[in-house]
């Protein structure tokens, strides 16, 4: 990777942060719908607000766009890649910001007019079953929409088979549902997104794609770190809305720098995540696990603190 990308990509995460706060600000100060539309009660009992979420996808794909649009005024000589990786890399922000807004806008709606009746795959599944459509149903269905688009995008620049867009529109739409699945205790989605964002460009740098592993994590891990302190203190959660669009951004980096193996490696791991997520508790068995749970209550407050 060349100190030009290496700036590039840390710009970007800067710019993602940047962002994010001011979004932050803002929908704090003039929330849509008013501020009760996005006040919930967190595993305490107290009061946060939904609109952290909101705020990380703001930052993220306005980081990813300006650069995106940056880059190209430049005619990618910043980027420093070759052609078939510069290939990869000019779909990068088109199917980053889809998949982001996409999984975004599903997820506000599931947080805004969602019950929370209906929990799970086997809730949505069982409600549709009944004859019930829910939000959670709908946010779904929009996942695998956005997935698919999304994974259009890369494959229309980066080539590769129907196999190739089915397992990247399945990691894009299995990483923004599962990750929504830790949003259960503060700080904890974000500190699996920023982990992930970890492995991911240590997995790309070692199979020679150092270059598009950076630059794909950069704006969403970038916004995710700027709103970790209003998560961390209870404050406010990312919700659906942050969640969903967050693992979405990842599901593209993977889709965009890791071999077809691996892709299909990490699909069945999310895949057999989500399955046992269904049966067991992440939040229990995170509690069970001392070094979990020390990670998990890092910069939290204690059980019972006030």
């Amino acid at each position: 990777m060349t100190y030009r990308t290496l700036g590039a990509s840390v710009l970007t995460g800067a710019a993602a942060a940047v962002a994010a706060r001011l979004a932050y600000r803002g929908l704090r100060r003039f929330p849509p719908g008013g501020e009760k539309a996005w006040s919930r009660v967190n595993h305490r009992g107290e009061a946060v607000t939904l609109l952290e979420g909101p705020a990380a996808v703001a930052g993220a794909v306005a980081a990813t766009a300006v650069a995106a649009a940056f880059l190209g005024a430049a005619g990618g000589r910043l980027s420093g890649l070759p052609g078939p990786e510069r290939a990869v890399a000019d779909g990068l922000p088109l199917a980053l910001c889809a998949a982001g807004l996409g999984a975004g806008a599903f997820g506000v709606l599931d947080d805004l007019k969602g019950s929370g009746k209906r929990r799970g795959l086997r809730g949505h599944l069982g409600a549709l079953r009944d004859g019930e459509v829910t939000t959670g149903t709908v946010k779904l269905a929009g996942l695998a929409v956005a997935g698919a688009a999304s994974a259009a995008l890369l494959r229309r620049h980066q080539g590769g088979s129907h196999l190739d867009a089915v397992v990247n529109a399945g990691l894009i739409a299995g990483g923004a549902n599962l990750l929504n699945l830790f949003d259960l205790r503060p700080g904890r989605a974000i500190k699996v997104a920023a982990l992930s964002a970890a492995l991911l460009s240590t997995a790309s740098a070692a199979t020679g794609r150092p270059a598009q592993g950076a630059a794909a994590v950069a704006a969403p891990v970038g916004a995710a770190l700027a709103v970790l302190g209003e998560d961390l203190g209870e404050r406010a959660m990312l919700g659906d809305a942050g969640a969903n669009s967050l693992g979405a951004m990842l599901g593209v980096a993977a889709a965009a720098t890791l071999p077809r193996p691996a892709r299909i490696g990490l699909l069945t791991g999310i895949v057999a995540l989500t399955g046992l997520s269904e049966k067991v508790s992440f939040t229990k068995v995170i509690a069970r696990t001392p070094a979990l749970n020390w990670l998990d209550m890092l910069g939290r407050r204690a059980p019972g603190a006030t």
